[in-house]
């Protein structure tokens, strides 16, 4: 690759539905078009990440995330060189992580919670998104997923929601909104905001 790729980032506060939009933004094109690296594939182990004052562990804090590798390899991707990375596999015993190989298109989408807030990552960004909803909205996505994809009970969610998510938004992720290019409100749906990054998207691969 000639051409350095274009870097969009992704951010916004969890279960604002950033997967949903990015899953439906990147099946719109191939894979020598775009290419997405999550943050999720760098947490550190269960037993590396920090705990709160009753023991829990918080994966909603920026030393959860094995930045310098995370910043080390969209250094690489941008400067075309491709990137293999174990899959995250949300600390589940009963999978095996599959090596996965991220190589470098004309499109690099990063993607996570903290990717405005590393400086290191922000800073190669040509385009910033932050994906918004409501608070309630968010709390009532997050104990819907968390039950039924990761077998959390209601007090748990809760719990974790109060003492570890919102602190974080409020403190890491909702400072670098303004700083955000596109704003896509995601309270009912992201059909518009959906469409309009496709179309940019689109004519930044084609070069037009």
């Amino acid at each position: 690759m000639t051409q350095k790729p274009f870097m969009v980032g992704i951010t916004g506060g969890s279960a604002s539905g950033k997967t949903m939009f990015i899953n439906r933004l990147v099946n719109t094109f191939s894979e020598s078009e775009v290419c997405l690296l999550s943050q999720d594939h760098y947490y550190r182990d269960r037993h590396l990440q920090p705990k709160d004052e009753m023991g829990v562990e918080n994966f909603d804090l920026p030393e959860s995330i094995d930045h310098e590798a995370f910043i080390h390899d969209v250094a690489q991707l941008h400067m075309g060189i491709p990137v293999s990375k174990k899959e995250y596999t949300y600390n589940n015993p009963n999978i095996v992580p599959k090596t996965i190989t991220f190589n470098p298109a004309p499109v690099i989408i990063v993607e996570g919670i903290f990717v405005f807030y590393f400086p290191e990552i922000r800073n190669q960004l040509d385009l910033k998104v932050f994906i918004d909803a409501e608070e309630h909205i968010k709390l009532k996505r997050r104990i819907k997923r968390d039950g039924q994809e990761r077998g959390y009970g209601l007090e748990d969610v809760l719990y974790r929601y109060e003492k570890h998510v919102a602190p974080t938004f409020d403190r890491f992720i909702r400072p670098f909104r303004n700083e955000a290019d596109v704003i896509i409100p995601n309270n009912h749906g992201f059909e518009k905001g959906l469409d309009v990054m496709v179309g940019f998207l689109k004519s930044k691969i084609s070069g037009s």
